[in-house]
């Protein structure tokens, strides 16, 4: 399963430079790394990025962070993603700009998972 970070597009290239993501300032202050499902990420978007440009959507694979992701309850009793762990970058599929629309939001890839 993929799971998604949203990322403003410095804090991912201080990352891609050192190779370990460690979160943007509200996952250090909540002590884990928030991510979304593809079901989710659009709704993530809307309520914490909402407007924001210069962002990027990183996909990883949720299996492969290994035992520090937990699922977890949050928006709705909804479990969430979250990491435990610093990312390493090399555990991202893929990182895509997440651009805004003409309306303002965002817009996601058509084959989001």
């Amino acid at each position: 399963m993929l799971i998604y970070k949203i990322v403003p597009r410095s804090l991912w290239a201080a990352a891609a430079a050192s190779g370990s993501f460690t979160g943007a300032p509200v996952d250090v202050a909540d002590g884990f790394i928030h991510f979304s499902t593809g079901a989710q990420v659009r709704d993530t978007a809307r309520l914490h990025f909402a407007g924001q440009d210069d962002l990027v959507l990183v996909a990883c694979d949720a299996d492969a962070l290994g035992a520090a992701l937990r699922w977890e309850p949050s928006r709705g009793g909804a479990l969430f993603p979250h990491l435990f762990a610093p990312l390493p970058v090399a555990a991202a599929l893929s990182v895509m700009d997440l651009g805004l629309g003409a309306d303002g939001a965002h817009t996601f890839p058509a084959d989001l998972a």
